[in-house]
């Protein structure tokens, strides 16, 4: 008699009309079997689940012209939508090196592009922060040209399991490389309310960081752990009851999507990287070697900015841009995760 546990398991069907939590949709967890419900999915404006949609890709290429045989790099791989347009640039005899830190998304995009034919001989993936440009630069020599999108991937936003989301139940982690350093749940337990508050508007701007810094250091005192995406912002609703009730709940989700940008940006350093990242940059370049690098976040953009005009100044670089490029309205009503962007470049002496 056959054992009922050695039967097959069927895929459990989706819920309703279309699936509501992730590891149901197993359809846009496979784009190459279900293409046609991923075209409606994006023909809505919406990004796929585990997928994501690259931004500004015209303006990039159309800075870049990448020509076949040239070296450069992805600083931040992802999903390998950006590096898929300079891949076919590249052919025949090009080099891409690209660095990523996210152990669970660079496998699947190295044998994403592999199955596209862009193999070792082409295409050089290092899990590593790109705040190490400089390490690259032993093995690649100098580049003709390096992008960098600073944003978070799709797939690590729609994951619960990331804790990037306040949309859905999730481990409070935040972390890029879930297997290093502290999640931010652990984070909040070293820090002391001033640092906190620094935090939230140093990375964030947030209005209400003297609130809800006190709010999270009081609960921790008492012995309530704040260990799930629901528990941080369920502290933040509560802290903020008090806001008028005309606009209470927009301004309150504002306030929680703002706490989870300021502290995935400490848990991660991506300011003090983002800095190690642009000071390194010029020695990388080749003469001529063109830089585009593509921000979400204020901070982010004034330290891409104030580093070009330095080096502008100094003579290293021979062009900046002279104005942020932004996405095009088109691109935004069809992607809205792309209205934040901000598109800066230089090209090296």
């Amino acid at each position: 008699m056959e054992n009922e546990d050695s039967k097959p398991q069927r895929r459990a069907r989706y819920k309703g009309s279309y699936p509501k939590t992730f590891n149901e949709k197993y359809k846009e967890l496979q784009p190459e079997k279900y293409k046609d419900d991923i075209e409606k999915v994006l023909l809505k404006g919406n990004t796929p689940a585990g997928m994501h949609r690259s931004i500004c890709v015209d303006e990039i290429m159309d800075f870049l012209k990448i020509e076949p045989g040239q070296v450069g790099l992805d600083a931040t791989l992802g999903y390998g939508g950006h590096s898929l347009e300079i891949l076919n640039k590249l052919q025949p005899n090009g080099k891409l090196f690209a660095t990523d830190v996210d152990p669970f998304e660079l496998p699947k995009t190295t044998e994403r592009l592999a199955n596209l034919g862009f193999g070792p001989d082409i295409f050089f993936p290092r899990k590593m922060n790109f705040s190490n440009i400089d390490l690259i630069g032993y093995e690649s020599g100098l580049l003709n040209f390096v992008l960098a999108d600073l944003g978070v991937s799709s797939m690590q936003i729609d994951n619960p399991e990331r804790g990037f989301s306040l949309k859905t139940d999730g481990p409070l982690d935040l972390r890029l490389n879930p297997k290093s350093g502290k999640s931010a749940a652990a984070f909040l337990k070293t820090i002391n309310e001033d640092e906190l508050v620094e935090i939230l508007i140093e990375n964030a701007d947030e209005p209400y960081a003297a609130y809800i810094a006190e709010a999270i250091v009081l609960s921790l005192k008492k012995g309530r752990l704040i260990e799930t995406t629901t528990h941080l912002k369920e502290i933040i609703k509560e802290t903020l009851d008090f806001l008028p009730p005309n606009d209470k709940i927009d301004r309150i989700k504002k306030s929680c999507q703002r706490t989870f940008q300021a502290l995935r940006i400490a848990v991660n350093d991506e300011f003090g990287v983002l800095d190690k990242f642009l000071e390194k940059l010029p020695d990388a370049l080749a003469s001529g070697g063109k830089v585009a690098i593509l921000s979400f976040h204020s901070g982010e953009d004034r330290r891409v900015k104030k580093a070009f005009q330095t080096f502008y100044r100094q003579g290293i670089y021979s062009q900046i841009t002279p104005d942020p490029i932004r996405p095009t309205p088109q691109e935004v009503g069809s992607n809205p995760r792309a209205r934040s962007a901000k598109l800066r470049w230089a090209i090296k002496a």
